[in-house]
């Protein structure tokens, strides 16, 4: 199974273009492509040599999302089905309007929380999704607009305080100004209520915003 080139550390990925005989700067070439024009494709990448393209085409993804379908609602909001690699599908939402692009991102396939009214969790927990599929599905909002969205939330599928660590690494990614540059304060982390994963939050000292949803049915309940 070809791996995500998003998957790839950095180092990894400069030691196999050096080992296909590519000097250093293809990779900020390649980096450029998919941060830059959110292209989906190697072949899209028309400043890399050909037999370049053909032999990351063959080892490697260049999304790790494959498009299954999408549902739009009368506000033109955009509801995505992606397949990933291993066969797994996860959904995402573009919510487009005047001055504001914003991505709903998942974070997990399934959800091992189980809130009642939520069919994310029906099925338990399948997997934690990785760093890199989480910044794709960013990466494939942009490329939907044909501009850089200015916010992300992090609400879809799944717990993300319960995928700490590959949520971090995505949105370090996400805000990187050499990369998708999306501000700090321009990302919301939702959870449904992790204690623990509140407190590592914090100790990390990201400026990210923090949602924590209450279930209730009623404002008085939740207040």
């Amino acid at each position: 199974m070809k791996r995500p080139l998003n998957d790839l550390p950095a180092a990894d990925l400069d030691a196999w273009l050096k080992d296909h005989g590519q000097p250093a700067f293809r990779r900020r070439q390649i980096t450029a492509w998919l941060y830059g024009r959110w292209c989906s494709s190697f072949a899209e990448m028309t400043n890399l040599p050909a037999d370049l393209r053909t032999a990351l085409d063959d080892q490697f993804l260049a999304s790790s999302l494959k498009l299954k379908t999408t549902l739009r609602a009368a506000d033109g909001t955009a509801k995505s089905l992606f397949e990933l690699a291993d066969g797994e599908t996860i959904e995402s939402v573009l919510i487009a309007a005047p001055g504001r692009d914003t991505v709903c991102v998942s974070t997990q396939v399934g959800c091992p929380v189980g809130c009642a009214f939520c069919a994310s969790g029906r099925g338990g927990l399948v997997r934690d999704l990785t760093a890199g599929e989480i910044v794709d599905q960013v990466i494939y909002a942009c490329r939907c607009l044909g501009r850089r969205v200015s916010h992300v939330v992090v609400m879809g599928m799944g717990e993300p305080l319960l995928n700490l660590d590959n949520v971090m690494a995505a949105l370090d990614r996400i805000g990187d100004p050499s990369l998708l540059g999306v501000g700090a304060r321009r990302v919301t982390v939702s959870t449904s209520g992790i204690p623990e994963g509140i407190r590592r939050l914090a100790a990390a000292g990201r400026p990210w915003n923090l949602a924590l949803s209450l279930h209730a049915t009623s404002d008085e309940r939740r207040a």
